[in-house]
């Protein structure tokens, strides 16, 4: 009996596996997972990092066995951000990573997520097998005297903080001298063992909430405008120039505007599009469900947009083999290979400091000055039925109009577009809509839902 089936359902990715801790994630299960993946990965050194989560310590010891069994040297680098652990495991001579998070999910919730060597997430051919040596327990176990030996490594924030301060565009010594007042929210994540330090280093005037890394999360910890009520509260308060709000594992940023309003989070990957495109203009890679602000953005300052699937891996291999300048995601993801391809909420901080630095202008009128669209998000069970089938029918309904096929359905009109893809681990359909006001989004996204109601019946 495999391991899958002793369990409860667990969600697996390209990324790594998820689920509930002692429910779909139990100790078995990370154990065998984290010993497929030094078993993929080799003898050597394995850095191993995790968000603030309760349930993170003993994840962590699962891991630290499941790899140390197959004769991996764990290096544990404690409590830190998602984008900390790959820059260090793209800087370090290691044979990869293993980072203990669940990113946006619940509390309740854990994953692991498996980077290659160079930092990055693991390709889908990769993850798939993992996923078999897991499954069948094809572990490279070793006896008692090639078993692996754990170390704590200090150190990796500080290396990421310098990394970053490093960056060519960052005219770090004028964003010292600007002084500028920020307030943030770190929702009690890793965010909060590497923010302050940031702000520090940048002579800014900090103001934070949920700061402490207790794994305990004050909100619902994904960082759009329903549940960053709190930090608009401060922004607006403290008078601060802007505001910040990152997910527990800190590769995602949302950005608050200082008359406490959020610009929403596809407006972060379109500001850094904006900034980098005045530097130097190239290939971004947006994946297909990011605004169209971002792409005209970038289309206004002379340089291509490449779209992918969604997920991180596929941004960053596109990014990887285009030689592109910059790479993002609407959720507020952002990854620049000036400094590494992952998503990093601290680095798009300093690239929002240095283009309002040279903007000298508040942070809402360039949200203005950009594109306006608004999103809308939704999904719908098709439990029982096949989700691809159901894309597939409304793809004939809709031949006669632009269609982009790159992930699931996308509908390409002139003043708005619609996405309906299947969720990789989910029986549920995924609508996404855009267009240039907000009742017309809703709108679109409401006649789509119909739509797929009545091909699934």
């Amino acid at each position: 009996m495999g391991i899958f089936s002793m369990t409860k359902p667990v969600m697996i990715g390209i990324s790594g596996i998820r689920g509930i801790v002692g429910e779909g994630l139990s100790p078995q299960l990370i154990c065998s997972f984290a010993a497929a993946m030094g078993t993929f990965c080799g003898k050597g050194p394995v850095m191993v990092g995790r968000d603030s989560r309760v349930s993170g310590p003993s994840v962590q010891h699962g891991v630290m066995a499941g790899l140390a069994s197959v004769g991996c040297d764990p290096v544990d680098l404690g409590v830190c951000p998602t984008p900390t652990v790959q820059l260090a495991v793209m800087k370090s001579d290691v044979r990869g990573g293993i980072i203990i998070t669940a990113s946006h999910n619940p509390v309740e919730w854990n994953a692991l997520k498996l980077v290659r060597s160079d930092g990055l997430f693991l390709d889908p051919d990769e993850a798939q097998e993992v996923q078999r040596l897991a499954e069948t327990g094809g572990f490279a176990f070793q006896p008692w005297d090639g078993q692996g030996t754990v170390t704590f490594r200090s150190g990796a924030i500080d290396d990421h903080i310098r990394s970053i301060l490093a960056l060519p565009f960052l005219d770090v010594k004028a964003i010292r001298k600007r002084c500028f007042r920020v307030a943030f929210d770190c929702v009690n994540g890793a965010g909060g063992t590497l923010l302050p330090r940031l702000f520090k280093a940048l002579n800014c005037e900090p103001a934070g909430i949920h700061v402490e890394p207790h794994g305990r999360f004050a909100h619902t910890p994904e960082p759009v405008p329903e549940n960053l009520t709190g930090l608009s509260r401060l922004v607006r308060k403290v008078k601060a120039d802007v505001g910040f709000a990152v997910d527990p594992d800190a590769d995602r940023l949302a950005v608050i505007a200082e008359d406490g309003n959020p610009l929403g989070e596809e407006y972060t990957v379109t500001l850094a599009c904006r900034f980098i495109m005045s530097r130097k203009k190239g290939i971004a890679v947006l994946n297909v469900s990011t605004t169209r602000a971002a792409e005209e953005v970038v289309a206004k300052a002379g340089g291509r947009v490449i779209r992918t699937p969604v997920g991180e891996i596929h941004v960053a291999r596109c990014m990887l083999e285009s030689n592109a300048v910059i790479g993002g995601e609407g959720n507020g993801g952002v990854l620049l290979p000036d400094l590494h391809l992952g998503r990093d909420a601290p680095m798009a901080i300093a690239l929002v400091l240095q283009l309002m630095l040279e903007q000298n202008r508040p942070i809402s009128l360039i949200k203005q000055s950009l594109p306006q669209y608004f999103m809308t998000k939704s999904k719908l069970s098709v439990e029982g039925r096949n989700p691809r089938e159901i894309a597939d029918r409304l793809k004939r309904d809709y031949s006669h109009e632009s269609l982009d096929l790159t992930d699931g359905l996308k509908i390409n009109r002139p003043r708005s577009w619609i996405h309906i893809r299947p969720s990789n681990t989910e029986p549920v359909l995924r609508v996404i809509t855009e267009a240039q006001t907000r009742e017309e989004s809703e709108s679109l996204c409401r006649e789509f839902i119909r739509k797929i109601e009545a091909a699934s019946a």
